[in-house]
């Protein structure tokens, strides 16, 4: 049985208080993310999934007033802290939460048990060796796109899990990446874009929602 006293002993924590959907959420960060860096190698596997970065917010709060359709699934990729899949599934979603990252997973785990989503189902996806089984409504994923490397490893993914008639909800900070990732994914999907301001007392910032459909070709060729 899942002890948050035994997270919290093999963990140095704090707590974040957070409103989404017009909901209180609270949700565990590592106090440092000393112990998750290489020495030798800091920028290799650096722990961006130990922060609750403002697209995740985006996309959370999106998810949180969608309405929940019975029977449809949801897929979200690169999950971190949990933040969006916990906040889905406790709207009713039917959501399998993913990340490839063991401390992501485990952080995940304690969210959704604080939280009272202890029914989110979390699992390990690796990319480079996708392993879940089905397909699905909706794939979702927050800050996923950063290194063209990886833009291929997604379309691999959205081919694989996605269902026809199915869509892919991303929300990114402008970055150059997401240049490359138009243009190879363009052929494959409509792909529309909408900007969201987040404001804060002392700053702006913005991402983008990218709203993703197979087109007609790749429908009729799954089918």
């Amino acid at each position: 049985m899942f002890s948050i006293d035994q997270f919290n002993r093999d963990y140095q924590t704090e707590r974040r208080e957070i409103i989404i959907a017009d909901q209180s959420y609270s949700f565990l960060v590592p106090e440092s993310i000393d112990r998750f860096i290489d020495p030798e190698n800091p920028l290799n596997n650096f722990p961006l999934w130990a922060k609750i970065w403002q697209a995740g917010v985006v996309l959370a709060s999106h998810l949180g007033r969608l309405p929940v359709e019975k029977g449809k699934r949801m897929l979200e990729i690169g999950s971190g802290l949990g933040l969006v899949g916990i906040v889905a599934a406790c709207n009713g979603h039917e959501v399998i939460l993913t990340d490839y990252n063991v401390h992501a997973l485990n952080f995940a785990r304690a969210n959704a048990y604080i939280n009272g989503c202890e029914n989110l189902h979390v699992a390990q996806l690796d990319w480079n060796n996708p392993r879940l089984s089905g397909e699905f409504d909706l794939i979702v994923g927050s800050e996923i796109v950063y290194k063209n490397e990886d833009i291929d490893q997604l379309s691999t993914l959205f081919d694989k899990y996605l269902k026809s008639n199915g869509t892919i909800i991303l929300v990114e900070e402008m970055r150059r990446t997401l240049t490359e990732f138009f243009k190879r994914l363009d052929p494959h999907f409509h792909i529309s874009v909408k900007k969201n301001i987040m404001k804060a007392p002392d700053e702006k910032s913005m991402v983008l929602m990218i709203q993703m459909h197979p087109r007609f070709d790749i429908l009729t060729s799954k089918q």
